[in-house]
């Protein structure tokens, strides 16, 4: 199955706008634009020399049919019609060569950036769009999470990495029930506020399902293979299973190959899952605490929706993500992605940054992102505009909702106490037993 990032035809017609855009983005995948350029008219070519070779050699076929066979004008259209299969198999080998190269190079693409999307190189061009709640002013010096939970005896970082290395640990007590807390507290919001379906589902995905979000195959280093490959259906297609990075892969999936019809849209789906990441090229970053675990849960929110309506479903799954945070109390500020910041699959991003004092600065807990039709052509989920319409390809929005990790780091972080408790928030207490204060 033929799956793009970007369309091909948008790529070859619209070429030079696809140059902007990608030097917009840093410039990522710009190399290969002249290269696609030239497999795409090869690709045109060949198919044009092949239709014109098999209605020659059909129309030699029908008239040998009429011919003396013991004739020597028979013996020589059968020696004509010989060579052109041999052409013709050479024409379809090479058109076979072509497209495999052309769609490697155009699934390295990243998306093109909304025009909303402002310009920039980098992190420090996004602006920051609100800010929501006051950072709490302390009489005492702040913490980081990780030197609060090894104190109250709620993180073990030490005996993790003795079971599986580093950047594992163990949650423990009180540590281990505020991140079952948080999961709960954040489903039923999302199910039973924002009208969302929850998944519950599998943590071992193919290899197919990780191209479908774009994880595949540019990003292969940034995810754990479990090592194995099995084979499955009747044409024995060798599958590679992953332990998912992220629940985008299977909420996206979940629709996969599917066609919905008009009064299916908008969808909303949501789960909880553990995820796992190799964190490739971020060895010596935030290397203590939880910030950057290999495991970590998330409760993820994704939206399917009509291509009309994607900047306004953005607007609207931001809004649930930060729900959570307002509930917990918990000080920060949405930031817009520059085009030279955005996730590769990106069309336009927010990210929630939640203020961690311990560190003295914001870190992002949510990335909210609309990706156009981006996943869905390579998903391939499509939807009919109306009864009996020819299908379209929906747009699909996905965001944190949030990163339970990270969101029990902020609540430690701000609400840590100066005699080295932290108060548990009020809207979390119902979910972990009534515990108002977590203690020594």
């Amino acid at each position: 199955m033929t799956r793009r990032m970007l369309d091909l035809r948008t790529v070859t017609e619209d070429l030079e706008h696809v140059r902007e855009q990608l030097a917009a983005r840093g410039g990522a995948g710009l190399d290969s634009l002249d290269r696609i350029a030239e497999l795409a008219e090869q690709r045109r070519s060949t198919i044009t020399r092949t239709e014109a070779l098999k209605a020659e050699r059909n129309e030699a076929s029908k008239a040998m049919a009429s011919m003396d066979k013991s004739g020597e004008e028979f013996t020589a259209k059968r020696a004509s019609l010989k060579e052109l299969a041999a052409e013709i198999k050479q024409l379809d080998a090479s058109l076979a060569e072509v497209k495999a190269e052309l769609e490697d190079l155009v699934l390295h693409l990243p998306n093109l950036p909304d025009a909303s999307t402002p310009v920039g190189a980098g992190e420090e061009d996004n602006p920051v769009v609100r800010t929501w709640g006051e950072a709490r002013s302390l009489d005492f010096e702040a913490k980081e999470h990780h030197a609060l939970g090894t104190e109250l005896g709620i993180l073990d970082f030490e005996r993790g990495a003795n079971l599986s290395g580093s950047r594992f640990t163990y949650l423990r007590g009180a540590g281990a029930r505020l991140e079952r807390g948080l999961m709960a507290l954040m489903l039923d919001l999302h199910v039973d506020e924002h009208g969302y379906e929850e998944l519950w589902p599998p943590a071992l995905v193919k290899d197919t399902a990780l191209v479908g979000t774009g994880q595949l195959p540019k990003f292969e280093a940034d995810v754990f293979h479990v090592g194995r490959t099995y084979e499955e259906g009747d044409d024995s297609e060798r599958v590679r299973l992953f332990l998912s990075p992220t629940a985008e892969v299977q909420i996206t999936n979940f629709r996969a190959g599917e066609i919905l019809e008009p009064d299916e849209l908008p969808l909303q789906y949501t789960a909880y899952t553990p995820c796992f990441r190799s964190e490739a090229g971020n060895y010596g970053k935030d290397t203590r605490g939880l910030i950057r675990q290999h495991q970590f849960d998330k409760v993820e929110l994704v939206h399917f929706c009509r291509p009309e309506d994607g900047k306004e479903r953005l607007e609207t799954l931001t809004g649930h993500a930060e729900k959570v945070l307002q509930r917990l109390g918990l000080h920060y500020r949405v930031v817009e992605l520059c085009t030279g910041d955005l996730g590769f699959a990106s069309h336009k991003t927010y990210d929630l940054e939640v203020w961690l004092p311990g560190q003295g600065r914001y870190r992002e807990i949510s990335s909210c992102s609309w990706f156009g039709d981006f996943q869905a052509r390579r998903a391939k989920i499509r939807y009919r505009p109306e009864a009996g319409a020819k299908p379209r390809y929906v747009h699909t929005l996905n965001g944190s909702g949030l990163a339970i990790g990270r969101t029990l780091v902020a609540i430690l972080e701000q609400y840590q106490q100066a005699d080295g408790s932290v108060v548990v928030p009020e809207a979390l207490r119902p979910y972990v037993g009534g515990l108002e204060r977590i203690t020594k």
